[in-house]
């Protein structure tokens, strides 16, 4: 039994909507790793934890859909960042949690993602981070969905970082080691060869 069994039920987010700029502009959460899309580890993964999958695409929506409950996109062109995939899914989420991770750390396990939602759950209100090191890693993070008008204002306001959002609202940290490889972000052609599941 996980966490997942006895706590509350959350929604789970994909951001898949970046511009990869570092792979050449490609849509990374498709890009081949160990024989098939990027994407593909990450939906194993979080496909049995949740009912409410969403994935933030702002292209190929014809081949994410399959893999999703629903999808969300940016609503401003170009590319605004991974702050506006949040706000997307937040906006839609329907449970009170919001679990929230880049398709490009295909390495990431049910213990890290059991440990996000059991730091929520001993801080009500509270959004939680992963930190490595000192590290903050705000697109691996858990938000209470309560918080989406806060999301939405600091959007309109200019904000564009996850991170400043959440430490205002008394973000608490989920600490890992630095170097722990299920954190691996593989957003570069070439730690997409040098990383192995």
């Amino acid at each position: 039994m996980t966490a997942f069994d006895t706590l509350p039920p959350c929604s789970i987010l994909l951001l898949a909507g970046g511009q990869g700029q570092r792979m050449g502009g490609r849509d990374k959460g498709l890009i081949e790793w160990q024989g098939e899309p990027l994407i593909y580890p990450l939906h194993r993964l979080t496909r049995p934890l949740t009912d409410d999958l969403i994935i933030s695409c702002n292209r190929n929506r014809q081949r994410y859909a399959p893999l999703a409950d629903r999808l969300v996109h940016d609503d401003e062109p170009d590319f605004p960042g991974p702050y506006a995939g949040i706000r997307a899914g937040l906006a839609v989420a329907r449970h009170d949690y919001l679990l929230v991770m880049p398709c490009d750390t295909p390495l990431l396990d049910v213990p890290l993602l059991d440990g996000l939602r059991r730091i929520a759950a001993d801080h009500p209100g509270k959004p939680v981070m992963v930190r490595q090191g000192e590290q903050w890693e705000p697109l691996l993070c858990c938000i209470p969905t309560c918080h989406a008008a806060v999301f939405e204002r600091h959007w309109q306001q200019g904000q564009r970082s996850p991170r400043r959002t959440m430490a205002e609202l008394g973000a608490v940290a989920l600490q890992c080691d630095p170097g722990d490889r299920r954190l691996a972000n593989l957003n570069s052609p070439q730690v997409l060869t040098e990383v192995k599941p």
